[in-house]
């Protein structure tokens, strides 16, 4: 898949500012300072369309990006950042649980985890809470050139033992430096965003 198109199209806080158009909707979660913004410019093939924040918790949306004028990529706010207040913390949950209670427009979880750390209980909590949705999960696991070949499968290997990945779910190594990675994502994206008799 190449990426012709990308705009900006909605910040949503609630459901009734969702786009409407019932094109297909991937979601992509993770922790402050996990490599958001540079995951989603490495797919994009842009340097800054989203940006790469110094302060973490700056998204505060539902960022809908319309690709291609075919589907949404959606940016969340990161989550486990200390410095965000409970009572912001708690409205983010909120938002969350209003979009995936019954959003039949999305098909899939792109969870960022940083690849050299073992998934905190932020993580183990946030798969946790897509599997009650029954949502299919692809685990990004960010970071990935700063990992020496020698490292690689224990840290995959931590990671896969921690969270347990349901049948149907995966992992892919990503790195936004080296593009590793990213050829598989688009490919998904592609793959599930062909209409299928």
């Amino acid at each position: 898949m190449k990426i012709d198109h990308v705009e900006l199209e909605v910040m949503a806080t609630r459901r009734s500012q969702y786009p409407t158009d019932q094109k297909k909707e991937f979601l992509l979660v993770g922790r402050s300072n996990v490599g958001k913004s540079s995951f989603i410019n490495t797919l994009l093939g842009r340097k800054n369309f989203a940006h790469t924040s110094s302060r973490p918790g700056k998204t505060q949306t539902l960022n809908f990006y319309l690709i291609n004028h075919d589907f949404y990529l959606i940016d969340v706010p990161g989550y486990g950042y200390a410095e965000v207040s409970k009572k912001i913390q708690a409205k983010f949950g909120l938002m969350m649980e209003e979009y995936l209670e019954k959003r039949e427009e999305l098909k899939r979880v792109f969870m960022l985890i940083d690849f050299r750390h073992k998934p905190s209980e932020d993580d183990l909590q946030m798969y946790n809470f897509l599997k009650y949705y029954k949502i299919p999960v692809t685990i990004v696991a960010t970071k990935a050139d700063k990992v020496g070949s020698s490292k690689r499968e224990k840290c995959k290997k931590l990671i896969l033992d921690t969270l347990d990945l349901v049948v149907g779910d995966e992992m892919v190594v990503f790195s936004s430096v080296t593009k590793e990675g990213s050829d598989i994502i688009l490919q998904q994206l592609e793959d599930l965003t062909v209409d299928t008799i």
